[in-house]
């Protein structure tokens, strides 16, 4: 047994395209949901119409954590299998939802299905990888979930301009999440025998006190600073999901246009995963986390200031790349620090913290966007990313 890209290409290439189709089950969602919020059930208030990111957020943060705890004694193929029956039902609920209740819940599916789903493929894959291309390997995995997050945007935006909000939008995601399931069911292997193989080989020490979720979110340095950046990169994007799409529409911008500028964003953090990867393999993982939260805060205080379609393309193709450069990262960075044993429960937890950022971000722009302005949430919130990155300079204690 070798954990290598190399030798096993073959799942790694299926789990990449089936975190691929995870990927677009949340993308279908964020061009449009906002304005059906505010056109079809007539909701004003910010706060409210963000809920849906909310219960999302807290949902699919609690998911991963579960998903990391139970990796080792469910199985990691039975995770992911019960990712995907927990997404089944959203497309459906989606076109013919009643109420905006409906649509929160649906999210709370939705964030169960990317919880277990997402924290699985990326626990799998370093499995398969070993060290070697660990940073490759995760550039490629966050490369197809946030390009068809980006492709999903996109179409559902287009579709939506031409036919309507609903049903028609949500259509894709019925054969994406029947595609994803059958495919794990009848395809994909368990590689919990490559963690025995790996703890066998192992230089990386176990925590002499057990206390995982205590490490990685307070007491290590490099693990908590890591998860405080991962809380950042996606409180910053829980307030672009919801705030984006309303801000860009009062700026004038038609609602196709709007679904290239939301496609733009996660497309060039997809892209961008493909070269960051493998790069923080050589030039170090804190240097690329540090760059890219710098390179996020930069971007949202341009865009608060950006006027004209192109500008808003410019500005949010910087916010992907900036998502691009830490996203890989600090998956990688943790399967460096964290022992084999350890390994499927320190992701669990940082992506629990990490994914919470999206509950945080939204909520707290809705309030800001309530009592001030939309622009005012750009604004702190790209203030927030570039504290961030200080912090990060002045606390990891990683050599590079």
């Amino acid at each position: 047994m070798q954990q290598s890209l190399k030798h096993n290409w073959k799942q790694f290439t299926l789990l990449v395209v089936i975190n691929g189709f995870v990927g677009g089950m949340v993308g279908m969602e964020r061009t449009i949901l906002p304005e059906i919020a505010e056109t079809e059930f007539h909701i004003a208030a910010r706060t409210a119409i963000l809920s849906f990111i909310i219960v999302f957020g807290i949902t699919k943060a609690l998911a991963n954590y579960f998903a990391g705890r139970l990796a080792d004694t469910v199985g990691r193929k039975n995770m992911l299998i019960t990712g995907w029956v927990f997404g089944l039902p959203v497309p459906f609920l989606l076109m013919y939802a009643p109420d905006w209740n409906w649509i929160v819940f649906t999210n709370v599916l939705l964030g169960i299905n990317q919880g277990l789903a997402w924290s699985t493929a990326v626990i799998m894959k370093i499995d398969l990888v070993g060290e070697k291309d660990r940073g490759l390997a995760m550039g490629l995995n966050e490369f197809a979930g946030y390009i068809a997050v980006a492709a999903l945007a996109f179409i559902t935006g287009y579709v939506a301009a031409e036919y309507g909000l609903r049903p028609y939008p949500f259509i894709i995601g019925i054969a994406m999440a029947v595609a994803g399931l059958l495919l794990t069911i009848f395809f994909v292997k368990d590689t919990e025998t490559f963690v025995q193989h790996e703890n066998k080989i192992t230089t990386n020490n176990k925590s002499k006190d057990g206390k995982i979720f205590l490490r990685t979110t307070v007491t290590d340095r490099n693990l908590s600073s890591i998860t405080h950046a991962g809380f950042v990169t996606n409180f910053k994007d829980g307030m672009a999901w919801g705030i984006f799409p309303l801000f860009l529409v009062g700026m004038g911008m038609t609602l196709s246009q709007v679904g290239l500028i939301a496609a733009v964003y996660p497309a060039m953090w997809g892209i961008g995963q493909l070269a960051s990867g493998k790069l923080s393999d050589y030039t170090g993982r804190k240097r690329m986390i540090v760059s890219g939260m710098s390179v996020q805060g930069g971007s949202l205080l341009l865009f608060r200031i950006s006027t004209g379609y192109p500008a808003f393309i410019i500005t949010a193709a910087l916010l992907g790349i900036g998502t691009a450069m830490v996203y890989p990262t600090f998956l990688a960075a943790i399967a460096d620090i964290a022992h084999p044993q350890e390994r499927a429960e320190t992701i669990g937890v940082f992506r629990l913290w990490r994914d919470s950022g999206y509950a945080f971000g939204a909520l707290a722009s809705g309030i800001l966007a309530d009592f001030f302005s939309l622009t005012t949430a750009i604004v702190i919130t790209g203030i927030i990313a570039l504290l961030s990155s200080f912090v990060l300079q002045v606390r990891m204690v990683l050599e590079n």
